[in-house]
């Protein structure tokens, strides 16, 4: 049977006429991706004295602090956002060693902050990294997290890094409360203008296990999922947000990023501040592995998954992958 071919001014929406060429398909772009919002995590090691590849996150590594201003270069560079620091330290205890004011973070920020000026830096506070332990806070004797215990250590923290520094600290451990005792804390240490970027929506995922080795900071028991999020709640999730913002977060999180791009939009729809997500250790390591047996093109899923992190509310964007898009969106 022959089809006639549709008459002029027929019904149906000619949807190609705007996809017909690389040049139309640019002008009609609905997200765009745009290096300046892009925030890429850099691990200092104060035991270190070269750069240390991270097997699981290829194009990574461990930076000396003597060195991690050339990756703050790079990324200035690049066009980028900004930094996200994670400190590995001397030695391991209960967790005061991130407050140390001679420890990995601060002497990165000293140093970056001497070198490259106009970079915004963002530390991360959290517990995990610094206690022999591996967990984000104070450990009862039961085993259980000590919450409240907990809050004084991230704020000496916070208020280390600001003195260092750090334009915006992150917490990241999920306690709650620690963003009102940071904020409080920083205030009444002078720090009014130092922002606080909050790990709001941070859930119990399986996406984190190369950052884990990177930070050298897995749990030696249990698990985290006591106190972060229940990979099912979104619906939580609005109110952990909710709460984080009256307690004084400047910035919001939701991590990790794509498996969650619905979490991303309900908090884009709800609240007006600005919303950052993370594309975890584990999203950038699948993608790589993946290109790496030939089953995907990295650039092309790269730049996919960015983009629809983007589509989907997020206004700033942590990812391993900062740097390589950056290029790719130059050629």
């Amino acid at each position: 049977m022959t089809i006639a071919p549709p008459r002029a001014g027929a019904s149906f929406h000619r949807s190609h006429r705007l996809r017909r060429t690389a040049a139309l398909r640019r002008l009609v772009r609905e997200t765009r991706l745009d290096p300046s919002a892009w925030v890429l995590p850099v691990f200092v090691d104060a035991r270190a004295s070269e750069v240390t590849p991270i097997a699981s996150l290829p194009g990574h590594a461990r930076w000396p602090i003597a060195r991690v201003a050339e990756m703050a270069e790079r990324a200035a560079a690049a066009g980028l956002g900004g930094l996200l620091l994670f400190g590995l330290p001397d030695e391991k205890n209960d967790g005061r060693a991130a407050a140390d004011p001679l420890g990995p973070v601060p002497a990165a920020l000293r140093t970056i902050r001497s070198r490259v000026p106009d970079l915004a830096l963002i530390a991360d506070v959290c517990l995990c990294e610094y206690t022999t332990h591996g967990h984000c806070g104070i450990v009862r004797d039961d085993g259980a997290i000590d919450n409240d215990a907990t809050l004084p250590l991230l704020a000496d923290a916070a208020i280390a890094y600001a003195a260092a520094g750090a334009d915006v600290v992150a917490p990241s451990d999920m306690m709650d409360g620690r963003v009102g005792a940071i904020r409080g804390a920083l205030d009444l240490a002078g720090h009014v203008e130092t922002a606080i970027l909050s790990y709001a929506a941070k859930f119990a995922s399986a996406f984190y296990g190369p950052f884990r080795e990177a930070a050298e900071c897995a749990p030696l028991f249990g698990d985290r999922a006591a106190y972060q999020m229940d990979p099912p709640n979104a619906r939580e999730a609005m109110i952990e947000i909710a709460a984080d913002i009256t307690e004084g977060a400047d910035m919001v999180m939701v991590k990790p990023a794509g498996p969650y791009l619905d979490v991303i939009g309900a908090a884009r729809a709800r609240y007006d501040v600005p919303l950052a997500a993370y594309q975890v250790s584990g999203e950038y390591a699948a993608l790589h592995a993946a290109a790496d047996r030939g089953w995907i093109d990295l650039r092309r899923a790269a730049l996919e998954s960015l983009t629809a992190i983007a589509r989907a509310g997020a206004d700033v964007t942590i990812t391993y992958f900062a740097l390589e898009a950056a290029e790719w969106l130059r050629r």
